[in-house]
C-alpha cells in the first residue's frame, strides 16, 4: 500500500491499493486520499500538503506532514489519522506552528516517548520536539545541532544513533547536493561530525539530498535520497548503506521498484515525487507514503512570464498592423532627445561631439520615424502581398492572444478527478469492437488511458483476428477479452477480472474530453444504483417509436440513457442482464443484432421503483466513425426501427417506460459540476 500527497501549490496523498469499501465509497478507494482541499475542508486552510511520515500506533496510522498555511503562508506540521490502512483519513489539525517554516516532521520512539526532528533550516537550527499530549501537543526538548539543517533524521544503527542531514548555507556548497552525518550514543545528543563531512557536496541529481525515512529490508539499511536535476523534487532514489562507521560511509543505489504513471499532467506524479517513507506493520506488511506533483517546480512562474511574453507579442503585432494599416503613425518627437534645440548650429555639433551616447539616440529616433513609412512603402495593404501579410500577422495575433490566456489563466492543463467526500475512485474503461475499426480503437485507447480514474481497458473483441497489446499506446493495462460469438450481449458479460465497482461501458468510435469523463463518474458515486451517462433519450406515447436526443430536448425530459457511453454497476448491471429474467431480451438482441442498451435500461427500470437514470451532458462529443464508415448502424432510419420494435417487445416483457420521465436538471445537465 502507497500513499503519495503532492508538491507545490496542489500537493496530495495517494495510496497504491484497492481497497473495497461500502456502496457510497465506489470501491476501489483511489488516489488521492489526502489534499490540501481535504485539508482546508477540514478548517485548516491549506496551500499545499507534503512530506508524508507514517507512526503507526496499533491499528491506527497517524500521518504527519507538512502543510502551506494559506493565510499565513509558512508551513506547520499537520496531522491525520486513519483506521482502515490508509484508505480514507481524518484530519486532527495543526500539531506544530512555530513563527518560522517547518517540514519534513521526522516522528520517531525512544525510551517510551514519541518525538519529533521538524526541518526549521529557517530558524538557523535543528530543533527536538516532544509530544506531550500525542499527537497534537509537543514541547521543544533541545536544540541538537546549531545548523540549518534540512531534511533530517535519526536512526540507530548498530548501537549507535546517526544523524543525517543537509546544509546548504556554507561557501561553495551545491544546494540540493549536499549531505553531512554526525553521530552519538543518544538522539538528544551530543553529536559529533563524521569525520568525513560532507559525505557528498556533489550535483543535484544524484540524490544526496534526503528523501525520506531510511528503513531496513533484510537486514540491511535503506536511505531515500532526492533527484533535484530537472526540476526540484523529480524523483526518489534508494541507496543500500553498505558501510556506516564514524570514519568510513559507502552506498549503492538500488532499483526502486516503483513506476512512473504515463498519464502526464493527469497523473498525481506527473511532474514530481521527491518524498518516501516506508514502513512493516506487525503483520509484516509494508506500508508507505510518497509524494508527488503534476507540475514541476517553479512552473507556475514560467507559465506566468511566457503568457506575459505572449501578450507582449500581441501588443507588438497591433502596432505592427496598426502601422501598415496608417492607423498608428509611431512618431517621436525629435525635442523629447536630449538638449535637441530644433536647428543644427556649429555649437549643437560640438555637443554632439562631446555628447557622443545623446547624439546617437537622437540619430536612433530620426531613422525609427522613417519605420512605418518605409513599412507602408513596401507592403501596400490594397495588394495580394500585401493582404496576405496582414492574414499572417492577425493569425500570429491570435495565436499570441490565446498563448498568453492559457499560460496565464489556463493551469497546466490536467484534467483532473473529482472528489466525492475528501475520496477518490478508480473505473474500468470497457469498450466492443472488431478488426474493422482498428485505426478508431488505437486512438481511443491512447486518449482515454490518460483520463485520470481509469484503472484499466478491457476491449470486448467479437470478430477478426484480434491486435497484439504491443499495438497499443496505452498509459494504463490493457486487457483484450476475445469472444467465440460475435454478440451484442457480450458487452455486458460477467467478468470476474474486473476489479472495479464502476465501469464505463464507452463505445469505441465516442472521442470526448477527459473532464467530461470525470465528471460522470463523480455523479455516478453519487448515485450508483443508477445508469450514468451522456446521451439521453425519451421514450413515450401509446405507440412507442425510438427517436434521438432532439426528442427528448424538445419535451423537456428523459427516462432512458444509451449505454453506448455510460457508468454502470459492475456486479448489479451485468449479473441482471444476464439473469433468467432478461434471458427472452438477450434471446431478441442477438436475433436484431441490436438494442442490448435499451434492455439494460429496462432492467434497470424492471429493478426499481425510483429513478434509475442520470444524465451529463459532454462539453463536447465526436463521433469518429463518420470519417470511417464503420459505423455499427449505418442506417439511421432501419435502425430506429429497429429499436421501436424492440421497445414494443420489452415494454410487453418489462413493464413500459413511458410513464417514467425526468426533466434535465441544470447540475446534471452538466453545467455547474
Amino acid at each position: 500500500m502507497f500513499f503519495f500527497p503532492s508538491l507545490t501549490d496542489d500537493w496530495i496523498i495517494y495510496m497504491r491499493m484497492n481497497v473495497r469499501r461500502d456502496a457510497s465509497a465506489a470501491w476501489p478507494v483511489a488516489n488521492p486520499v489526502v489534499t490540501c482541499a481535504s485539508v482546508s475542508d477540514a478548517s485548516f486552510p491549506s496551500n499545499f500538503v507534503a512530506d508524508p511520515f507514517i507512526y503507526i500506533q496499533g491499528d491506527t496510522l497517524f500521518l504527519f506532514y507538512e502543510t502551506k498555511n494559506s493565510i499565513t503562508m509558512q508551513g506547520d506540521i499537520g496531522v491525520a489519522k486513519s483506521t482502515d490502512k490508509g484508505a480514507t483519513w481524518q484530519q486532527l489539525g495543526i500539531a506544530l506552528d512555530e513563527d518560522w517554516h517547518l517540514s519534513y516532521p521526522y516522528v520517531f520512539d525512544y525510551q517510551d516517548q514519541i518525538y519529533m526532528i521538524p526541518e526549521s533550516s529557517q530558524k538557523g537550527e535543528l530543533r527536538l520536539y516532544r509530544a506531550i499530549n500525542f499527537p497534537l501537543q509537543w514541547t521543544l526538548v533541545k536544540i541538537l545541532i546549531k545548523k540549518p539543517l534540512v531534511d533530517s533524521f535519526v536512526i540507530n544503527h548498530d548501537g549507535q544513533y546517526w544523524l543525517f542531514g543537509s546544509d546548504h548555507s556554507g561557501f561553495g556548497t551545491k544546494k540540493n547536493g549536499q549531505l553531512e552525518i554526525w553521530y552519538s550514543g543518544s538522539p538528544l545528543g551530543p553529536w559529533k561530525p563524521h569525520k568525513k563531512n560532507p559525505i557528498y557536496n556533489v550535483d543535484k541529481s544524484l540524490g544526496a539530498r534526503n528523501g525520506g525515512r531510511p528503513f531496513v529490508y533484510n537486514g540491511d539499511l535503506y536511505r531515500v535520497g532526492q533527484d533535484c536535476g530537472e526540476t526540484y523534487g523529480r524523483r526518489v532514489r534508494v541507496f543500500k548503506v553498505e558501510v556506516l562507521t564514524k570514519d568510513e560511509y559507502k552506498e549503492v543505489e538500488v532499483p526502486l521498484s516503483f513506476e512512473e504513471s504515463r498519464k502526464a499532467q493527469n497523473a498525481w506524479n506527473g511532474a514530481r515525487y521527491h518524498h518516501l517513507d516506508v514502513q512493516q506493520l506487525s503483520s509484516g506488511e509494508w506500508i508507505g507514503v510518497m509524494d508527488g506533483d503534476r507540475v514541476g517546480s517553479g512552473d507556475s512562474v514560467r507559465r506566468f512570464i511566457l503568457g506575459c511574453a505572449s501578450l507582449a507579442a500581441l501588443a507588438a503585432i497591433v502596432v505592427l498592423l496598426g502601422v501598415l494599416l496608417g492607423a498608428v503613425r509611431c512618431i517621436i518627437p525629435l525635442n523629447w532627445c536630449p538638449h535637441y534645440s530644433g536647428k543644427r548650429s556649429d555649437t549643437f555639433l560640438a555637443w554632439e561631439r562631446s555628447h557622443l551616447f545623446s547624439s546617437k539616440v537622437r540619430r536612433f529616433c530620426s531613422r525609427l520615424n522613417r519605420v512605418p513609412l518605409s513599412l507602408r512603402g513596401k507592403i501596400k495593404p490594397n495588394t495580394c502581398v500585401g493582404k496576405f501579410v496582414l492574414a499572417v500577422l492577425f493569425a500570429v495575433g491570435i495565436a499570441m492572444m490565446c498563448m498568453g490566456v492559457k499560460y496565464i489563466y489556463g493551469g497546466n492543463g490536467a484534467e483532473e478527478g473529482y472528489p466525492l467526500e475528501g475520496h477518490y475512485s478508480q473505473f474500468t474503461l470497457l469498450t466492443m469492437t472488431y478488426d474493422a475499426r482498428l485505426w478508431n480503437l488505437k486512438m481511443y485507447v491512447k486518449h482515454y488511458s490518460k483520463c485520470s480514474s481509469v484503472k484499466e481497458i478491457v476491449v470486448v473483441w467479437n470478430k477478426g483476428t484480434p491486435p497484439k497489446l504491443s499495438d497499443f499506446e496505452s498509459a494504463v493495462p490493457v486487457r483484450i477479452r476475445v469472444e467465440k460469438q460475435n454478440s451484442l450481449n457480450n458487452r455486458f458479460k460477467l467478468d470476474p477480472l474486473i476489479n472495479t465497482r464502476a465501469v464505463l461501458e464507452l463505445d469505441d468510435d465516442i472521442m470526448m474530453t477527459c473532464d467530461d469523463i470525470e465528471r460522470g463518474f463523480n455523479v455516478w458515486r453519487q448515485h450508483p444504483d443508477r445508469i450514468v451517462g451522456f446521451y439521453p433519450r425519451l421514450v413515450k406515447g401509446s405507440q412507442l417509436k425510438y427517436k434521438g436526443e432532439n426528442h427528448a430536448r424538445k419535451h423537456k425530459g428523459y427516462n432512458m440513457i444509451l449505454t453506448g457511453a455510460a457508468f454502470l454497476d459492475s456486479q448489479v448491471a451485468f449479473e441482471r442482464y444476464w439473469s433468467e429474467e432478461a434471458r427472452p431480451g438477450r434471446e431478441m438482441v442477438d436475433k436484431f443484432f441490436n438494442c442490448e442498451d435499451v434492455l439494460m435500461n429496462y432492467l434497470y427500470a424492471n429493478g426499481s421503483s425510483s429513478r434509475t437514470v442520470d444524465y451529463v451532458r459532454p462539453a463536447w462529443a465526436i463521433d469518429t466513425s463518420k470519417f470511417s464508415g464503420a459505423a455499427i448502424s449505418r442506417n439511421t432510419q432501419v435502425h430506429y426501427r429497429i429499436r421501436s420494435n424492440c421497445l414494443l417487445k420489452f415494454s410487453e416483457i418489462y413493464g413500459s417506460l413511458a410513464g417514467r420521465k425526468w426533466e434535465f436538471d441544470g447540475r446534471k445537465d452538466g453545467w455547474d459540476l
